[in-house]
């Protein structure tokens, strides 16, 4: 914890920040993967050199750098887009936008508040800001977030600096906001796959498209998802959520209550609960386990295994 802090005051320690910033992909409760645009009820967060095949809603948007989004960025308060990073369409907020040096709009930017904009910049569809225009190269992001830190240490506020060390930079996804959909670096979003460098974790109520592929995965409940989910480690699926693909894993796959794959279920081990439904086959060299609640200790049968296809 303490590194953090001492890069804030230290721009020499950026680096020793970069390796824990941004190591767990979150997708917060309620969002939704639309045709060409991706709802969040909260804000997004982008890493660097991540690339995203959809437009975005949010309630504020924080790029890092040479990040490509092909759809709009609509937000209703600020946008942050760092060096480099390219925009397929609109860019719209209701407050101010930031933008860094060599960044492409290739639509329209409309900002009703404040707009600071970095040389080299290049808005192909023209521009409104109702409020102060200052041309300047804008506060990186990473180093926006330090000073955002500073501040707050200055103030006093401990409680707040725990909160946002917490959600920023914390590798355990129990923590990271609810509210904040987090992109690590590098990360690959499209209609067809979404490809995450470390951990996944997926909300409450999300509607999403795409094959998943993480190094391990969360998942709460009421979620569909229109994809498969291959990774290393574990797979966890809580309860009632329904996923049109298969499950794949070199670890552990569990899945709770009322749950239905649509596919297969390839990995070391697995334990579902009875009331899960499978539509394809169960492998699972390490075995597999049925779960069931505390008031029925009834044992599975041969013959329930044998329907069951395992």
């Amino acid at each position: 914890m303490f590194k953090f802090i001492v890069a804030v005051f230290n721009p020499e320690c950026e680096t020793i920040a970069e390796e824990y910033f941004l190591k767990t992909f979150v997708i917060p409760d309620n969002t939704k993967m639309e045709e060409h645009t991706i709802v969040v009820n909260g804000n997004i967060i982008v890493g660097n050199h991540s690339d995203i095949k959809y437009g975005l809603i949010a309630n504020s948007v924080i790029f890092g750098e040479r990040v490509q989004v092909s759809g709009d960025v609509v937000a209703a308060s600020d946008v942050r887009i760092d060096m480099w990073s390219q925009i397929g369409g609109n860019v719209k907020t209701i407050t101010d936008a930031y933008l860094g040096e060599f960044i492409t709009i290739n639509g329209k930017l409309i900002v009703k508040g404040d707009l600071d904009i970095g040389n080299n910049v290049k808005i192909n569809g023209g521009f409104e800001a109702k409020g102060w225009i200052v041309v300047r190269n804008p506060v990186p992001v990473m180093i926006y977030l330090f000073l955002y830190i500073s501040e707050l240490l200055r103030l006093g506020k401990d409680e707040e600096v725990e909160n946002a060390l917490e959600v920023m930079f914390e590798d355990n996804s129990k923590i990271i906001s609810d509210a904040t959909m987090i992109v690590p670096n590098g990360s690959k979003i499209s209609i067809d796959s979404i490809r995450v460098p470390a951990h996944a974790v997926i909300g409450n109520d999300c509607r999403l498209v795409g094959n998943i592929r993480a190094a391990s995965l969360e998942m709460g409940n009421g979620t569909t998802l229109y994809g498969s989910i291959r990774t290393i480690e574990n797979i966890v699926i809580g309860n009632d959520n329904t996923i049109h693909g298969n499950l794949i894993s070199r670890g552990k796959v569990h899945i709770s209550k009322d749950s239905h794959v649509l596919g297969e279920i390839n990995a070391d081990s697995i334990k579902i609960h009875e009331s899960v439904r499978i539509d394809g086959i169960m492998r699972a060299a390490g075995g597999i386990e049925f779960e069931r609640d505390e008031d029925n200790d009834e044992k599975i049968s041969e013959r329930e295994l044998i329907e069951l296809d395992v």
